[in-house]
């Protein structure tokens, strides 16, 4: 395929076709000599729409704001110590659960690797080309209460959080939600039941839930949406960062 023109080159990047430019500046003259021009037609549009998708997963993944954005399912160090199962982290690599709209529950100790485990399902999610976010309760938290001091800041808050085809909300319960907060978490877990996925990231177990969120009906309401459609994986005791700080020391 001959070199373009300036012009040519100047219509591709017009037409947002960066990655169709560059694909054909790259294509090897000598190496695709033999070809025909629909082979090498075929090959610079794989070439081109490799790069498009590698620039939306990247995309994706610098938007989800992980709070460990090297997360890597795949290296999940001592999985029997730690009694996590291969076989249920390989399932939920798949994402799968996301097509399902399940939810996943992350419940541990301090350390023991919740938020690395939410982090890198939602990386997973991303390189699915499924639109992830992550996000601190309490940050959450402190979003809501700024969002309900902007007019209109309350519905577009929850049309946010609801939008997200995966949401990995990390420290839940943390804390304990106010009123305003229950309330807000009610009708977020409403919006997003049977619509799309939630991965949790806590240290209190399915039966200190409802106390955590005020043991009333917004509690009952709440945990309603989310516990009967979900996988549950313990993290165990086994403190990851005092063993990645006797490892580096």
């Amino acid at each position: 395929m001959s070199a373009l023109d300036g012009e040519a080159k100047r219509k591709l990047r017009e037409m947002n076709a960066g990655e169709l430019l560059e694909a054909i500046d790259l294509q090897d003259e000598i190496l695709s000599i033999s070809l025909t021009f629909e082979e090498r037609v075929r090959l610079v549009v794989d070439d081109a729409y490799s790069s498009f998708m590698h620039s939306k997963v990247d995309g994706l993944i610098r938007r989800a704001g992980l709070r460990y954005p090297n997360a890597d399912l795949r290296r999940i160090d001592l999985l029997d110590e730690r009694g996590l199962n291969r076989q249920t982290l390989t399932q939920l690599g798949t994402c799968s659960f996301v097509t399902r709209q399940q939810n996943v529950v992350f419940q541990g100790f301090t350390g023991s690797g919740k938020s690395y485990l939410g982090c890198a399902i939602a990386k997973r999610a991303c390189e699915h080309r499924i639109r992830a976010h992550y996000v601190r309760m309490p940050d959450l938290e402190e979003a809501w209460v700024a969002a309900q001091d902007a007019p209109g800041g309350a519905g577009k808050f929850l049309r946010k959080y609801a939008a997200f085809t995966l949401l990995v909300i990390d420290e839940w319960l943390l804390d304990k939600p106010t009123e305003s907060m229950r309330t807000m978490l009610l009708e977020l877990m409403e919006r997003r039941y049977g619509e799309t996925s939630t991965v949790f990231c806590t240290q209190y177990q399915q039966k200190d839930w409802h106390q955590r969120l005020g043991a009333g009906v917004h509690a009952d309401a709440i945990m309603d949406r989310i516990i009967h459609n979900t996988t549950w994986v313990d993290t165990g005791t086994y403190n990851m960062r005092e063993q990645t700080a006797l490892a580096t020391a």
